[in-house]
């Protein structure tokens, strides 16, 4: 024990004065080093009893309060007066700041969860943040820190224990004998108490419990997936004989049923706060929503009665609690983990006059209830999760320099004070004086965080007092009761209680979210974007980026496989008085963006829009690659196989989907060499042919030689001399959309070598220098959606507007117009084609119909997407297109039937229906002489002069070009577009 320092003085002169005395005396036996030494030992003890004051007193300000508690402080008086309890705690309180020393090891064990989800990244940055070293492992067997535990318990000093590493916890774990600086997210009184045995929770089977009026329903612990508002749930017919619910609250007149987060930090005795958040669902309603908890019963009952109502709830929820820890033997172990804690989620079913009954627990946070659990669910768990560990170790530093000053001196020190074993002035074991210490740090600064146990007046009760005494008969011999121990934690609420009363006009904490620094933010920068970052970056499917993220990182990457074709994005501000959108400044805030093949690219814009003009404070970047189709190289023992379909995407039900075997075929090639016509139209059926070592798996192809193969005829592929011949002196006028632009491109690229110049062009565009001014290249953009309605330009006046601006136009098959998009042509516009072209004297032209073709498949936010039933009327709409155009006596390319059975093999864009991209080349690749072998390597790209190792693989172009259209799906279909424009056998003429 620590002395007064004036103790110390008079001490230290009296021994001085005795030495002094004796010199005197016997002068002549007093030397000049004996009285050296003499003086050094006082001034020694003089000095060691000072130091040791130091202990206790950090600096001069805490002096006087120190003197306060230099002896042992009767428990009864301190019960009488709580100003002294508060003061002997703050004796132990130290500047945190100026401890910079690591916390320790945490232990954080992902269970069911990856390392890179966002719940696993919010534990580390905090933990981090609060000085600990944090250590990832799966499951408590296979953490080699929880294997390698040593007896002192120096290895590790805080367990999280995240969704479904809780059972090897338990197993692991001897919860009874971790010593004072461990603790551990569970608390296996609670875990045990609220488990399901029989369909009712297991402390509800204590006969014990015989004729309380708890408000719980029986099967409050029973399966998932049961609804709370449920008349069957509400009434009697289950009613276990021990536990009877208030009548008022168990009815079939539920109004809503709201969840309410509960933090457990204490069994014995029970301390427990509540969070601000509840989600609330009314009768009737599909969905829940977020809400603060005030807020709820404000709305409900109005500001006269809020406070009733919420003490109702509270007392609720606290006897059911408080019958669970009772009844658990697992609680009534004396040594057991003060510190550990526990999350708990209660669904409550409330009735007209809000009278409420439990009708669900829960370990952990939930929040299925939400329109959109997977992104409000996970992030109001996350910022739930983030109050707490800011709550429960906001004190850290504090309780662990408590635990280091009562310690070194304990077994010196303890026969000298009346056999009390514990060395601190309130003279208690060191777990019990660090939970005294997290209560009162928890009670000046609860947050977003109300105090559920030990309530402010105990009064309403409904438990029986009998109950509430079987902790005073829970005594140790020779130990502090649990009685007074808990009295100790009535008299510190209380004591905040009425400090709280009085200084009710003071500015109110933080709820929901818990951050304080949003309201700081808002007070300083009165609604404006003062912290311009992200908090986390969330994905559906979560995505690991790398690098990992940080709100200080712009720029990250992330790779997924084929078969992922669309990502849910949801970035999260820091503060929410900044504004998220993607892409543009008045882009979603949420979308789901489909995933091209090879790269895609989102800008997350994070703005201040306080003002009138919105302004752009930062950019963050998510690049998406898409891998490609997992492809074998071809081996010698392979068969060909054949699709029109994929089995993700039916089509035509009556026909086959997935790959089957092609009997007698050895390769795609076999066309030609057995003798088949070329093909008379651009429609013939056909399918896919990809050689493979099984039919029955698909990853066991030779993606690289995938090629469209008609039925019965081939499509003839011209080299580049017969192509600029047959294009002399022609003129090819486009009108449509991207779709239509892209065969554009493919086509000046084949005739000139060289695609000089390109452009997303949404107007029209002429070229005049293709094919060494021979050939002119013109292109109308159609529709332009963008524009309202009533300004959007017709049909008919675009195919005017491009007429005019490519004559002089000839009227024969030396003038082509090719016409088509992905999905907005119909038999009407080819009716309208036939009217222009007489009107305008070109009824003798060459007019090629591009068909409909895949895309908007996908659930994409902010444009139309079609249902499986859309897609299939869309196939009949294609093929009275083609009925209608080959009567009318046009050529035709049918290219639904060739994006059909490859509808996941798009490229970058939200209508998911481009199958070309135009970017910059940095490579030269051989020109194939044949059709039959398309690679799908370098098919991907970002458009920006970047370049990706496969594109080396690509079938075009020459080392000269400047700009390379990608993509082996419109590599097809615009092949057979030349096909059908320089047809040999009608001599570059068409028939009418």
């Amino acid at each position: 024990m620590v002395f007064p320092v004036s103790s110390v003085k008079r001490h230290s002169l009296e021994a001085g004065m005795l030495f002094r005395r004796t010199c005197t005396l016997r002068r002549r036996y007093c030397t000049a080093p004996l009285l050296l030494i003499g003086i050094a030992v006082c001034l020694l003890y003089q000095m060691l009893m000072v130091d040791r004051n130091g202990f206790k007193s950090d600096s001069p300000a805490t002096h006087d309060r120190n003197e306060s508690v230099m002896t042992f402080l009767d428990h009864r008086h301190l019960l009488k007066d709580p100003e002294r309890l508060v003061s002997a705690l703050e004796a132990f309180q130290v500047d945190k700041v100026s401890s910079k020393r690591q916390a320790g090891v945490a232990i954080v064990l992902t269970g069911q969860l990856v390392s890179t989800a966002t719940e696993v990244q919010l534990y580390q940055r905090v933990l981090q943040q609060r000085g600990y070293w944090v250590d990832l492992a799966r499951y408590a067997e296979t953490s080699n820190t929880v294997r390698q535990e040593k007896t002192d318990g120096s290895g590790w000093n805080l367990l999280m224990c995240l969704r479904g590493s809780e059972r090897g916890c338990l197993r692991k774990i001897s919860f009874s004998s971790l010593h004072p600086n461990q603790r551990i997210n569970i608390i296996p009184a609670l875990v045990e108490a609220f488990s399901e045995v029989g369909g009712v929770c297991r402390f509800q089977t204590d006969r014990r419990l015989a004729g309380l009026n708890l408000s719980i329903i029986p099967s409050a612990c029973g399966k998932e997936g049961a609804n709370p508002l449920s008349s069957s749930s509400l009434t009697g017919g289950d009613w276990h004989p021990s536990i009877h619910p208030p009548h008022s609250s168990a009815n079939q007149h539920a109004v809503a049923t709201v969840n309410v987060y509960v933090l457990v930090t204490s069994v014995r005795p029970l301390t427990a706060f509540l969070h601000h958040t509840v989600l609330v669902r009314s009768q009737g309603d599909k969905y829940g929503h977020v809400s603060e908890l005030q807020l709820f019963f404000l709305d409900r009952l109005g500001p006269a009665d809020l406070q009733r109502g919420l003490a109702h709830m509270q007392h609720v929820v606290s006897e059911v609690l408080l019958a669970a820890t009772l009844t658990n033997e697992e609680a009534s172990y004396r040594h057991s983990c003060r510190l550990c804690f526990q999350w708990l989620t209660f669904t409550l079913s409330f009735n007209a006059s809000l009278s409420a009954v439990v009708v669900k627990v829960q370990t952990d946070l939930h929040f299925q209830g939400l329109r959109d659990p997977g992104f409000d669910g996970q992030i109001r768990k996350e910022f739930i999760l983030e109050d707490g560990l800011h709550f429960l170790f906001d004190a850290h530093h504090t309780q662990e320099k408590a635990l280091r000053l009562v310690e070194p001196v304990q077994a010196s020190l303890r026969p000298q004070y009346g056999g009390c074993e514990w060395t601190n002035s309130l003279c208690l074991p060191p777990d019990d004086l660090l939970l005294l210490i997290q209560f009162q740090h928890q009670l000046r600064k609860p947050g977003p965080f109300e105090v559920l146990h030990p309530q402010v007046s105990s009064e309403t009760s409904t438990l029986p007092r009998l109950l509430l005494q079987r902790l005073q008969q829970q005594e140790d011999s020779g130990k502090e009761s649990e009685s007074v121990f808990s009295a100790m934690f009535e008299q510190l609420l209380q004591y905040h209680h009425k400090a709280k009363i009085q200084s009710r006009d003071g500015p109110r904490g933080s709820v929901g979210r818990g951050h304080g620094h949003d309201s700081q933010n808002s007070a300083a920068g009165e609604g404006r974007c003062v912290d311009p970052h992200l908090r986390q970056l969330y994905t559906d499917p979560p995505l690991v980026l790398n690098p990992q993220f940080d709100p200080w990182l712009k720029e990250y990457r992330a790779e997924v496989p084929f078969d992922m074709v669309m990502v849910r994005v949801r970035p999260e501000p820091v503060s929410p008085h900044c504004h998220v959108h993607l892409d543009e400044q008045r882009g979603p805030r949420i979308v789901n963006y489909p995933v091209g093949l090879g790269n895609s690219r989102i800008n997350i814009l994070v703005m201040d829009e306080s003002e009138t003009e919105p302004v752009v404070m930062t950019i963050y970047t998510l690049h998406i690659f898409r891998e490609n189709r997992p492809s074998l190289p071809m081996f010698a023992e392979y068969v060909m196989c054949g699709f029109v379909q994929d089995c993700g995407l039916v089509v035509r039900p009556d026909q086959p989907c997935g790959l089957e075997p092609l009997h007698g075929w050895r390769s795609s090639g076999e066309a030609q060499a057995s003798g088949w016509p070329p093909c008379s139209s651009g429609d013939v059926p056909g399918r896919w042919v990809v050689p493979c070592l099984s039919c029955s798996d698909n990853r066991t192809c030779d993606w690289r030689e995938v090629a469209w193969q008609p039925d019965g005829c081939y499509h003839p592929l011209l080299d580049r001399p017969q192509l600029q011949q047959c294009m002399m002196d022609r003129k090819v006028l486009f009108i449509g959309d991207s779709t239509n632009r892209g065969m554009m491109y493919y086509l000046m690229e084949r005739v000139n070598v060289t695609l000089e110049d390109w452009d997303k062009a949404h107007d029209t565009i002429v070229y005049h220098d293709l094919n060494h001014g021979h050939t002119l290249i013109s292109y109308s953009y159609y529709p332009q959606f963008w524009l309202d309605q009533s300004s959007r330009p017709t049909f008919e006046k675009a195919l005017e507007q491009l007429i005019e601006r490519s004559r002089p136009l000839r009227n024969s098959p030396q003038t082509v117009l090719v016409a088509g998009g992905v999905q907005w042509l119909n038999t009407r516009h080819l009716r309208t084609i036939q009217q222009v072209l007489e009107r305008e004297k070109l009824q003798d032209i060459m007019v090629i119909v591009k068909s409909l073709g895949m895309g908007f498949h996908l659930a994409v936010d902010g444009i139309r997407s079609l249902s499986l039933a859309s897609v299939q009327e869309l196939d009949h709409v294609n093929q009275d297109v083609l009925t209608e155009a080959k009567h009318s006596g046009y050529e035709v390319v049918d290219t639904f039937s060739v994006t059909m059975g490859r509808y996941k093999e798009f490229l970058q864009g939200r209508c998911a229906c481009h199958f070309h991209e135009v970017a910059k080349p940095s490579f030269s690749a051989p020109q194939h002489s044949t059709l039959r072998i398309l690679r799908q390597e370098g098919e991907s790209g970002t458009g920006t002069g970047t370049s990706d190792p496969e594109d080396h693989q690509n079938t075009w172009p020459p080392s000269n070009t400047s700009y390379h259209v990608r993509g082996p799906v419109n590599q097809v279909y615009s092949e057979i577009l030349l096909s059908r424009l320089c047809d040999r056998s009608r001599g570059g003429k068409t028939t009418r």
